[in-house]
């Protein structure tokens, strides 16, 4: 990369941290418990909005793996959400009215929250809907992993979003307040994606899955992008850019090829489609706060109407992590 580009790059970082130090008067502190946060603590950040079926297990998933406090925004829910978030001793949530379109879709809310609380730290950003995993998890806790990439000397880890979804019609089964979403969504496409390198950002641009094929099948440049960098030892200059598809320093998204072989890999597996999705799919439609105006939602919302089944022959039941190495979702790199 030549000098220019990189000054610009610099120039973009320092925009977008601004434009989120303007943001922070958007966001109210309902329950601020950030006086917990002990200087080795492993933090996760998100953005929720009427969540309230899926927090409890997501809150225990993560808790169980290891981190340590919650720093959630919350954008306008009306479900209960927000009080739930409040009562949780291991959680501090602010709470918002305003566009999540126009906070750049909750980037602009986090990368303050990240700014003032995660340097230091190893930041985990997820959504609700959204579970890492990781080489050994089953075994290692994460804090097992932060301490490898700190002795590494690596700052950011990768993980690809690989959706998940049920056999058979996604409203076929009723899913439950603190249940396991992967019990319902259990089914994953092993192959039928994409990849390319992004030149300016130096990432690897990944699309497919079961909505390319199936909400994107005509245009399956528009399908979502399944590229994240979720896990950073955050610093003050770190700004994500988009959602968590790619963050600057550039240098923070080259996360997949070192000398002599391939980093350490995870996955995030992505459990949107559940019986909620339509109810949720329809209420994102009419807000309109989602990007390409809702682009996305336009599409699940036309194909919903048939009420599809996601899953084909060449599906594959989640077992674990090793199986994901083995059809090279994932890699444990030299983490051995």
């Amino acid at each position: 990369m030549g000098a220019f580009q990189s000054y610009r790059l610099r120039l973009q970082r320092k925009r977008w941290l601004i434009r989120a130090f303007r943001k922070r008067r958007e966001l109210r502190a309902i329950a601020d418990r950030t006086d917990q946060i002990r200087r080795d603590d492993i933090l996760l950040f998100s953005t929720q909005r009427n969540e309230k079926i899926r927090l409890p297990y997501f809150l225990q998933y993560y808790r169980d793996m290891g981190v340590n406090h919650f720093l959630i925004v919350d954008n306008d829910s009306d479900d209960g959400s927000l009080e739930y978030l409040m009562k949780q001793s291991d959680v501090s949530v602010w709470y918002t009215s305003k566009s999540y379109k126009r906070s750049r879709f909750g980037v602009d809310w986090l990368n303050w929250l990240q700014y003032k609380y995660a340097p230091g730290h190893w930041a985990l950003t997820v959504d609700p809907d959204e579970f890492l995993i990781y080489p050994f998890c089953d075994t290692r806790p994460l804090r097992a992993l932060t301490d490898w990439l700190d002795a590494s000397s690596i700052k950011s880890f990768s993980a690809m979003l690989l959706d998940m979804y049920p056999k058979g019609r996604i409203d076929q089964q009723p899913y439950r307040e603190g249940q396991d979403p992967i019990e319902i969504t259990s089914w994953f496409d092993a192959g039928n994606y994409s990849i390319q390198r992004n030149g300016r950002f130096g990432n690897l641009w990944i699309q497919g899955g079961p909505r390319s094929r199936m909400f994107f099948r005509d245009t399956p440049e528009a399908a979502p992008a399944l590229n994240k960098v979720p896990l950073v030892k955050w610093e003050k200059k770190y700004a994500y850019v988009s959602s968590t598809h790619m963050i600057l320093p550039r240098g923070l998204n080259l996360v997949y090829d070192e000398w002599g072989g391939e980093k350490a890999s995870g996955v995030l597996l992505h459990t949107k489609f559940l019986d909620t999705f339509t109810q949720k799919a329809n209420e994102e439609l009419e807000r309109k706060q989602h990007y390409a105006a809702s682009i996305e939602y336009k599409a699940y919302a036309e194909s919903l109407r048939e009420n599809p089944d996601l899953w084909c022959k060449w599906s594959e039941k989640y077992i674990n992590w090793r199986q994901l190495e083995i059809l090279g979702l994932m890699s444990k790199g030299n983490w051995a």
